[in-house]
């Protein structure tokens, strides 16, 4: 397929997102099964422009004055593929499967607004009702933040050190382009990839099949070492999914100690098994039922909460929950944080810790959360965020955004996903 009836699938494919509400990863699978003959680097293409025109919806339909699918996704090859106006129109011109070159009125438009000129929510590609919370977390610099939540990611990894190490896995994935990732001995970084490219599909080579690494942003990785699990330590992962972190702990720890995998919904833990199995790790068990959970109570040396929340965080992975997130939804989570916040202190030893962790830059997820758990506990400090930084990472403090309550990390100033991490110590 040439650009031109890859632009016409994207097109297709936003429609389909736009009519039935649904997540984007589902309406392209179901193109792609429905449309044999696209190639995987057609679907790949095609990805790319739906992805990259919801990151930029707002700004598209600013500049176009439509929201139009095709109007989104012709914003995506001109603000995110840098694609000129003509050059687009030549790209489409002589393609059969191709839409209708730019009209006189579009290229009009585009000679005659520049989005420097926009209002604010636009050039952040920021819904309305989430500007005052990112004017609270991000103060003067929201937009400049909020544009990086609207770029394309890099592909991260972890070198799982119970099995390889950074060195074995950069010299194994070489032809990736991956380099050192910052902050962390065992953090890989592959850039983001720009216009058509693709990442490479790193969880089909044998190193990865081996558990030489996992596939993990360095946000993640971040929040997981500021935790600071050492060996012999008794750890509750209460919130633990696919067990991402929950991996990252046990290579922490050289399968030392014992970690207890627990999610309420079990489902989520499914992956979990495999995983522990592939990276080496001894030192995890499931917990799935209340009684053993109980048995629990007043062991723990840290309980790690990486808590349900909106993923307001994650929205330049996942540029199409930003547009169906709703301030009922907010409120739902905040809700289940506070309620598992109160559940999980039972579990502490004292002089035990609640490590807390969002991937959320929401306040009301965040600080607010810590603040009124503080209020409502008090035999329970936060940790100061500074000092965990420097026993972390050692340096680069600065590009954090620290507060009494926690530390908020950010693609724009950490070059990660959006994470909130808190350290809440109990009384000895």
């Amino acid at each position: 397929m040439r650009l031109g009836g890859r632009l016409a699938a994207a097109i297709e494919v936003l429609s389909d997102i736009e009519s039935r509400h649904r997540p984007a990863a589902d309406a392209l699978k179901d193109w792609g099964q429905s449309h044999r003959f696209a190639g995987s680097g057609d679907r790949a293409v095609i990805g790319n422009i739906v992805y990259d025109a919801l990151r930029r919806k707002r700004s598209a339909t600013w500049i176009f004055d439509s929201s139009e699918p095709r109007a989104l996704a012709v914003g995506a090859l001109l603000l995110q593929w840098g694609m000129s106006p003509e050059a687009i129109n030549e790209a489409l011109e002589g393609d059969r499967f191709a839409p209708a070159p730019l009209s006189e009125t579009e290229l009009s438009l585009l000679s005659s607004r520049s989005l420097s000129d926009a209002p604010d929510e636009i050039r952040a590609d920021c819904p309305d009702w989430c500007v005052p919370l990112a004017q609270e977390a991000f103060g003067e610099d929201w937009v400049s933040e909020l544009q990086a939540l609207s770029g394309r990611p890099p592909l991260d990894l972890r070198a799982n050190t119970l099995l390889s190490s950074r060195e074995r896995v950069l010299e194994a994935i070489s032809s990736t382009g991956a380099a050192p990732g910052d902050y962390l001995v065992d953090a890989i970084r592959i850039p983001p990839i720009d216009g058509d490219g693709r990442h490479p599909n790193v969880q089909t080579s044998d190193e990865f099949k081996s558990g030489w690494f996992e596939v993990q942003d360095i946000g993640s990785q971040m929040a997981a070492a500021l935790a600071c699990v050492s060996h012999g330590m008794q750890v509750l992962d209460y919130c633990a999914g696919a067990g991402g972190k929950t991996l990252a702990l046990s290579a922490a720890m050289k399968n030392s100690g014992q970690i207890f995998a627990h999610d309420a919904e079990r489902q989520r833990l499914s992956p979990i098994f495999e995983r522990l199995r592939r990276a080496g790790c001894r030192n995890v068990q499931a917990v799935t039922d209340d009684e053993a959970l109980r048995a629990l109570e007043g062991q723990m040396d840290l309980v790690l909460v990486d808590a349900p929340c909106t993923g307001s965080g994650t929205w330049r992975r996942r540029p199409d929950a930003k547009w169906r997130l709703t301030e009922k939804q907010l409120d739902t989570r905040v809700s289940e944080q506070s309620s598992i916040l109160e559940t999980v202190k039972r579990f502490l030893k004292p002089g035990g810790r609640i490590a807390y962790i969002t991937c959320s830059f929401f306040p009301q997820e965040n600080a607010h959360r810590v603040a009124s758990f503080l209020e409502a506990n008090p035999d329970f400090t936060s940790m100061d965020p500074a000092t965990l930084w420097q026993q972390t990472f050692r340096e680069g403090s600065e590009r954090a955004r620290l507060s009494s309550e926690g530390m908020t990390l950010s693609p724009a100033r950490t070059g990660t996903d959006g994470f909130f991490f808190a350290a809440l110590q109990k009384r000895s």
